[in-house]
């Protein structure tokens, strides 16, 4: 049970993208901990089979302006106001080469990736202040630290959250309201399935210079081969995020998977040539 606030209250926690992997994970994991869940998904059928298991399930849409306000309209009123935790994990992919990325692709990824996740946020730090505590999790990626080709777009709006949320752990220092950074490597979800779908509708698979790469990328992103090698389970990713939120001292940033703290350190040591180079291996 986290020791911040009322110790006999019930902490209440938002989590968006709790349709799969990691956000469900951590639905249940919170709930079985003692925390009040608030399991959000944008799709109305998912937000049906988390109210079928159990949790008080919001339709959340981050691309959405008023399906956010609702959201937190509604849980601000059953809550009395208390949000003590609010899990940012929700997020897309549109994989594709940079020049092959138009206009509406980049503003579709970054509306979800960035945009709704800082209206989010904004509109639940009220009541945090309100409260004089609170704790905020962004579930980034390593590609917020070291890009990778072909996810550009995804990379981008990675890097404009990390900026986000560093900026918002400085502004928020002696407020009580902290804030972490969880830095995962390849975690299997459904994720990689939904980054396919998205690259199908927003980019021009079969006409661009890029063609050979991405009919790779379609037989590797779909089926049986739709989790990259080395990756683990977003039960990984718990232990970290239970230490953002639980701790008394949680820590600003937290890497998840062996992959991700290679990376990482190697960004800090490695020159940018020489981290290019080994990227371009990769």
């Amino acid at each position: 049970m986290t020791e911040q606030g009322d110790s006999d209250a019930q902490p209440t926690v938002v989590i968006t993208g709790c349709s799969s992997g990691i956000g469900e994970a951590a639905a249940h994991l919170l709930r079985d901990r003692g925390w009040r869940v608030f399991a959000t998904a944008r799709r109305t059928m998912d937000v049906h089979q988390l109210d079928q298991a159990g949790f008080e399930a919001r339709q959340l849409d981050l691309a959405d302006s008023i399906s956010i306000t609702v959201a937190v309209d509604q849980i601000a009123e059953i809550t009395d106001g208390r949000i003590d935790a609010l899990v940012n994990n929700a997020g897309l992919a549109i994989p594709g080469a940079v020049e092959d990325l138009s206009r509406e692709a980049m503003r579709h990824q970054f509306e979800a990736n960035v945009f709704g996740t800082m209206e989010l946020t904004n509109r639940i730090l009220p009541f945090m202040r309100e409260r004089g505590q609170g704790r905020i999790v962004m579930i980034s990626s390593i590609l917020g630290l070291v890009p990778m080709r072909w996810a550009g777009n995804y990379n981008a709006s990675k890097y404009a959250l990390e900026g986000f949320t560093d900026t918002l752990r400085l502004e928020l220092a002696g407020s009580g309201i902290r804030v972490s950074t969880l830095n995962p490597g390849a975690v299997d979800s459904r994720f990689r399935n939904n980054a396919l779908k998205n690259a199908q509708r927003y980019v021009n698979l079969r006409d661009s210079i890029h063609a050979r790469r991405y009919e790779r990328m379609e037989r590797d992103y779909s089926g049986d081969k739709s989790s990259l090698a080395g990756s683990l389970g977003p039960d990984a990713v718990m232990r970290r995020l239970l230490h953002a939120l639980e701790s008394p001292r949680p820590r600003p940033r937290y890497y998840v998977t062996r992959s991700a703290w290679m990376l990482a350190l190697m960004r800090r040591l490695l020159p940018t040539a020489w981290l290019d180079r080994l990227l371009l291996r990769l």
